[in-house]
Parts: C-alpha cells; structure tokens; sequence
C-alpha cells in the first residue's frame, strides 16, 4: 500500500511540476506589466507627456511577454485575449502622440482594460488599489494607497478615492 501511495504522489508531482512551473512564468510575466503600467499612469500623474511614449512601448512589450497559452482556465485565456489586444492597441496610440489630454484618452482604455484582468486573474503579487476620479468618472490602478491621479496631474493630482482593494495572491 505504502508503494501504491508513494507512486502516486510521485506521478502527481511529476504531472503537475510543469503547470505550477507555467503558471509562475504567467505570473510573473504578467506582473511584470503591471510594473509597466504603473511607470506609465506615474509619468502622465506628473505631467510628463514627453516620457509616455517610450513608457508606453515598453507597456506594450510587457503584455507581449506574458505567456497566454499558460493560462489555467480557458475563460482566463479568452479575458487576456480580449483585454491585452485593448491595452495593445491603447498603448499604441498613446505612443503616437505627445499631446497629455490625447495620452490620458487612451491611458483610460488601457486602465478599463488592466482593471478587469486584475480583478478576475487574481495573479498581482502586490497589493493594488483601484483609484476613482468622481470629476472626471476614471478609474486607474495604483501601486500605493495614496491617490496619485493621471488624468488630471498637477492640477489635481490627489483629486480621487480607493474604491476597491485588491489583495495579493
């Protein structure tokens, strides 16, 4: 019996080592461009429209990176599909433009988008706080509780609230 047992737990941990090794890199890919995004909702906080171009290219190579085919389930598969193909597609035309209102437009996208992957990947290894504008109804993710608003920078820069907490996993 004792070999029975010992047989099984070997087989189950040879079968299942290459999908917690996977789902690690996904992890880690994944918040990797959650790094990428907070450097670039930071640099539009502090008004540097000059900045968010590249910022926003390397927001772009981030997302690229992550593994999608590693996905646990299939619907998490389909989400990352969806909603990296918007933050690409942001990220792109916010890298256009030097323009801080145009930049801010499609960081909004980019901030709807990375808010329901947080939300339903549960793969943040940080805690992030979903931050709200009620002047201008936006919402973003922060790496810190202090609100740090990018669509209004210097002229309000703490102009909002956390609405929702959501916990490391």
């Amino acid at each position: 019996m004792k070999k029975v047992i010992l047989g099984l737990t070997l087989f189950l941990g040879i079968f299942t080592q290459p999908v917690l090794a996977q789902k690690a890199k996904v992890s880690g890919k994944f918040n990797q461009s959650l790094k990428s995004y907070y450097v670039l909702k930071n640099a539009l906080a502090a008004d540097k429209s000059e900045e968010a171009p590249k910022l926003a290219q390397a927001l772009q190579l981030a997302v690229k990176e992550v593994p999608h085919q590693g996905f646990a389930e299939a619907k998490q598969h389909v989400l990352w599909m969806k909603e990296s193909a918007v933050i690409q597609q942001q990220a792109s035309e916010l890298a256009k433009t030097t323009d801080l209102k145009s930049q801010r437009k499609s960081f909004e996208g980019i901030s709807i988008a990375f808010i329901k992957l947080v939300k339903e990947l549960k793969l943040n290894d940080q805690e992030v706080f979903v931050q709200y504008c009620p002047m201008g109804k936006y919402s973003w993710l922060n790496e810190v509780k202090e609100v740090q608003n990018p669509y209004y920078g210097s002229q309000m820069f703490d102009c909002g609230t956390v609405k929702d907490t959501i916990t490391r996993n």
